[in-house]
């Protein structure tokens, strides 16, 4: 009976009254229920109320070939019928494992050597943490265990994740970060940099202020340095000049490895495969998950480089087995939607498109939103950009953050049908759109965003007499 009287509830009813949801005011759900989305089609989704919106967010970065992509479906459908699972464990595999590690070894830089599959981020975030602890085990220097990551960075929510990940947001209900996992500087120029400051000046002084932390420590006891080459959470920091050399001259000479997290920065959102080949970088274990199916079916993966393989390999003669892995690690299902989500990135110039289109969007930011009073700082790479609001564009005061501007803004968007991105404790809204999105689109993008922006504007005079300065 129960059951039965379950179905006379509003579907956002039943979700009220059975869902947990991640990332979300618990007591302020109950009162404003969910906004469920029912289709999709390209750039755009639609609620179950008939109301479409352009989606610059691509769901959470990741619907990376847009929606509605039936080759994708199909290549899935496909696959359940013929043969929908069996696990990889005790060396057991799968056609579309092998030929996707096959295809993704032809992508990623060729000093990677194999990959360990997962379900998510934060999965393969913990796997890469763990591999990194067993190559140091290996080394004979089993004391290397603490690990480092930045401020305001996002690695996941798992056990290891969530500590590596520097929000305090996510630390203070469950009495978090747990010792050894440590946090430095996020480098982010436009709000970190000293006056007079260049870049390249600010990228030494971040990597000083690392290697400060390593050598507090001990590096004896330092395993791993871990970040995202684009910052997500942070709302789409890019590295300054010289960032990265930088950092990694100070890993490299204490014995760190460095795991990039480019579960937001792979397949292409940046326009080129991997942040690691356009920005030169050179890690020890690389993190993938969103893009790589275009999140139509959950998968990740954890790349380990060859001298990193070498060590493991060579290590793994006195264990008698490798005591890690997932019941879907490498589900058949999500494998086939990621053979046919890269194929199709590859046929339709994806990566392509997200460079150009990407470098245009940047330019329509900096030209019609720019001179905005409240604008102050268009930042970002390829389609993966943000905007951070200010009180004064000359001094960079800040808004008063009890404004709540960021989410004020989501909500103004949505009035637009436009979905963005809000953020806690910092004034920023991101965009980063399916890879397929066109420059006319991008047009219409900037025309509702604009509309929101005015919107909270006049809010801001109406509700606190606040007219920005400059």
């Amino acid at each position: 009976m129960e059951g039965q009287a379950a179905t006379n509830l509003s579907l956002e009813q039943m979700d009220v009254e059975t869902t947990l949801h991640a990332f979300t005011p618990i007591h302020e759900h109950e009162k404003t229920g969910p906004h469920i989305i029912a289709d999709g089609d390209g750039i755009y989704v639609t609620d179950n109320k008939g109301d479409t919106y352009i989606d610059a967010m691509a769901s959470l970065f990741c619907v990376n070939a847009g929606y509605g992509r039936t080759e994708i479906g199909e290549a899935i459908a496909n696959q359940a019928r013929s043969f929908p699972y069996f696990h990889t464990m005790a060396g057991h595999a799968n056609e579309q494992q092998i030929r996707l590690s096959d295809r993704l070894m032809d992508i990623l830089p060729d000093n990677m050597s194999r990959i360990l599959y997962a379900s998510s981020g934060s999965e393969a975030n913990d796997a890469n943490v763990k591999l990194a602890w067993m190559y140091q085990r290996c080394r004979g220097k089993p004391e290397k265990r603490k690990m480092i990551a930045r401020s305001m960075g996002y690695h996941g929510v798992t056990g290891i994740a969530t500590n590596l990940s520097g929000l305090p947001l996510m630390h203070e209900a469950f009495g978090l970060p747990l010792p050894g996992f440590l946090h430095t500087e996020k480098g982010h120029y436009f709000w970190e940099g000293e006056a007079g400051e260049s870049e390249r000046d600010f990228s030494k002084r971040m990597a000083a202020a690392l290697e400060e932390l390593i050598i507090q420590e001990g590096p004896e006891t330092v395993c791993g340095f871990i970040a995202e080459p684009v910052m997500g959470a942070a709302a789409c920091v890019a590295p300054p000049e010289g960032y990265f050399e930088e950092i990694q001259a100070v890993l490299k000479r204490h014995d760190v490895l460095f795991i990039a997290d480019e579960v937001i920065t792979g397949f292409g959102r940046l326009g080129s495969w991997f942040a690691t080949e356009k920005y030169g970088l050179d890690p020890d274990l690389i993190t993938l998950s969103k893009g790589i199916t275009s999140a139509y079916v959950p998968l990740s993966a954890s790349v380990i480089s060859d001298r990193v393989w070498e060590v493991l390999h060579e290590g793994s003669k006195d264990i008698p087995i490798f005591a890690h892995g997932h019941t879907a690690s490498a589900h058949p299902l999500a494998c086939a939607a990621a053979n046919a989500n890269l194929a199709l990135m590859e046929q339709e110039d994806m990566v392509g498109n997200a460079a150009s289109t990407g470098a245009y969007f940047k330019q329509q930011l900096e030209e019609r939103v720019g001179p905005h009073p409240l604008m102050g700082e268009i930042r970002g790479d390829g389609l993966m950009l943000a905007i951070e609001l200010v009180a004064n564009k000359e001094t960079k005061e800040e808004l008063d953050l009890e404004w709540d501007c960021s989410h004020r803004l989501f909500d103004l968007c949505l009035e637009e049908k436009l979905i963005t991105r809000g953020f806690f404790g910092h004034n920023s809204t991101s965009f980063a759109p399916p890879l397929s999105i066109t420059p006319a689109q991008v047009d219409d993008v900037i025309d509702r965003f604009s509309r929101g922006l005015d919107k909270l504007t006049a809010d801001l005079k109406s509700e606190y007499g606040f007219t920005p300065a400059g």
